[in-house]
């Protein structure tokens, strides 16, 4: 007996399986809840990102922060992004700077004292050899010359000394010799300008001569004046006169 074919309306009272028609939708079971999760979730709008402490929280790149903004390796800045004060306890720079000029002035006053040496032992050896013929500024000069070179090497070791405590010291006695080395060179600059004045005689009075005086003497002066600048006034006094706590 042969079959009858299957009408469409045989498709009613049987449901076909949804996974077996390609042509009918697939529908999600119960408990399917969408693929796992791999990415983290989305910030909110203004919030830091992800791994990020949020702002104020966390210690700064460089180090634990002050109580009134960052604080580096050379201090606490009094407001954030404002200049960092000096480390408590360091040398100020007028200090330093005199100190330097000092050891400059000292190796100065060493080639002078050698040069002033080197033309009295000449003109010692002019009179020697004709007493009669020569100038009076030549005895003059022969006799003083070697006590100049002498004042003046013990002025250089003054000079060093000075600096070496200005460096060294935080005491009134480095001070006072930083005072009285730059001092002596003031003075001797001011005896050598009247020495040469009067050994050049009307010479001296002339521009040309007396403008080279006038700029050796100010060349020689330059260091101890700027030295004692820095010293007597501002930071540089105050750190050898102000009481160590």
């Amino acid at each position: 007996m042969r079959s009858r074919p299957r009408c469409d309306g045989d498709a009613v009272s049987a449901p076909r399986d949804p996974w077996s028609d390609p042509a009918t939708p697939t529908e999600p079971g119960p408990g399917y809840t969408g693929p796992p999760p791999t990415l983290p979730p989305p910030t909110p709008y203004g919030a830091p990102p992800y791994g990020v402490p949020p702002y104020g929280y966390g210690p700064p790149p460089y180090g634990p922060s002050g109580p009134y903004g960052w604080s580096g390796p050379w201090g606490t800045a009094p407001f954030p992004g404002g200049p960092v004060p000096p480390r408590a306890g360091r040398r100020p720079g007028q200090v330093v700077g005199a100190a330097v000029l000092s050891f400059v002035q000292a190796v100065l006053v060493l080639i002078a004292s050698l040069y002033v040496w080197f033309f009295a032992s000449l003109a010692q050896m002019a009179i020697e050899e004709s007493p009669t013929a020569a100038p009076t500024q030549a005895y003059e000069f022969a006799r003083e010359g070697g006590v100049l070179s002498i004042v003046q090497v013990v002025s250089v070791v003054l000079l060093v000394a000075a600096g070496i405590l200005a460096l060294s010291r935080r005491t009134r006695v480095a001070w006072l010799a930083l005072l009285a080395a730059h001092g002596v060179q003031l003075v001797l600059t001011a005896y050598w300008w009247a020495q040469l004045t009067d050994l050049l005689g009307p010479a001296a009075a002339t521009e040309d001569v007396g403008g080279v005086i006038a700029v050796f003497s100010l060349f020689f002066a330059a260091a101890p004046l700027v030295a004692l600048g820095l010293v007597l006034f501002g930071g540089g006094r105050h750190w050898f006169t102000a009481p160590q706590g």
